[in-house]
């Protein structure tokens, strides 16, 4: 694949979402399960309309139906223009199986809200990389509200139906928290989960880093696995000229060390500011953000504050 010329490209912002829209819940990845009824209730509860992907349900082996078939409900959703946002359903795996299908022509011609995060990522990058789409890592429509309560309705519905900029504050309590180094940073907002970022790498799908703030985030992964991934890209040359980097939640990370130290230690050689402690990823009250918008954080007052994803 010949990467574009990114500079030719403008940044694309799809309209903000209005009461009465269509949003598209689409499994790219696992089937959908019994949570999707709660993540449609959020939607209406915002004055969406909801529609299902033909294949959310399907299942072959742990995939919401084939590959052909994923890819199909995907591009259906971004081909139609009655649809104003497309939803991931779940995360876990497959998106990479399909992402070199996505119909880039057709999310350039109409831009549209999407949304979606973990597995994912990888679709974030795509749409930036190829068509410079600002994209919203948050919640996916299998909604539970014990991790995403009210707080994270009230990101998601500000993010996609207003035009603020959106400002996220450290929390302390996060295990991320504990990473940090001073300065101020300011580049487009690019990332996602960090096993998906690493993947990436050498596929030809992973966005130019050059002068971004990376953001990543990840569950589930042993501290030593956090250092493997941080250190691909370091070797990869893909952090070379990064201007920042914002940090997410550690979620379900055990070991000694700690994700938090380890990860302080392989940021702490890049010589750029670095922020933790923010809500964003797998963990308990999860915030929305834009990919690809700017952003800036300022690590002694503890903020991240990205421009508004849409227009």
């Amino acid at each position: 694949m010949i990467a574009p010329n990114l500079t030719a490209l403008r940044v694309r912002r799809a309209p903000a979402l209005v009461p009465g829209d269509v949003v598209r819940i689409v499994a790219t990845a696992h089937p959908g399960d019994a949570r999707l009824d709660r993540g449609q209730a959020v939607l209406e509860q915002l004055g969406l309309v909801v529609q299902y992907g033909e294949h959310v349900y399907a299942g072959t082996r742990y995939l919401a139906g084939t590959d052909e078939q994923r890819l199909g409900d995907l591009n259906a959703a971004f081909r139609d223009p009655a649809v104003r946002a497309v939803i991931g359903a779940r995360g876990g795996y497959g998106t990479q199986r399909i992402i070199d299908g996505l119909d880039i022509d057709a999310v350039r011609a109409d831009p549209k809200v999407f949304v979606g995060f973990s597995d994912l990522t990888v679709l974030h990058s795509r749409l930036w990389r190829d068509a410079r789409l600002v994209s919203f890592y948050g919640p996916l429509a299998a909604w539970t509200d014990e991790r995403t309560g009210a707080a994270s309705i009230a990101s998601l519905r500000g993010a996609l139906m207003t035009c603020d900029d959106i400002v996220l504050t450290r929390d302390p309590a996060e295990p991320s928290a504990a990473v940090r180094v001073d300065g101020t940073a300011s580049g487009p907002l690019i990332g996602g989960n960090l096993t998906m970022i690493a993947s990436d790498v050498g596929t030809g799908s992973l966005p130019e880093l050059d002068g971004a703030i990376l953001l990543f985030e990840d569950v589930n992964e042993a501290p030593y696995r956090y250092d493997r991934m941080l250190t691909q890209l370091i070797r990869s040359g893909a952090l070379d000229r990064i201007a920042g980097v914002a940090v997410g939640q550690f979620t379900a990370s055990a070991g000694t060390p700690s994700a938090a130290a380890v990860v302080a230690e392989r940021l702490g050689t890049l010589g750029v500011p670095v922020l933790g402690g923010l809500r964003i990823g797998h963990g308990k009250g999860q915030l929305t953000v834009p990919i690809g918008a700017p952003a800036t954080i300022d690590v002694a007052a503890g903020t991240l504050t990205v421009s508004a994803g849409v227009r």
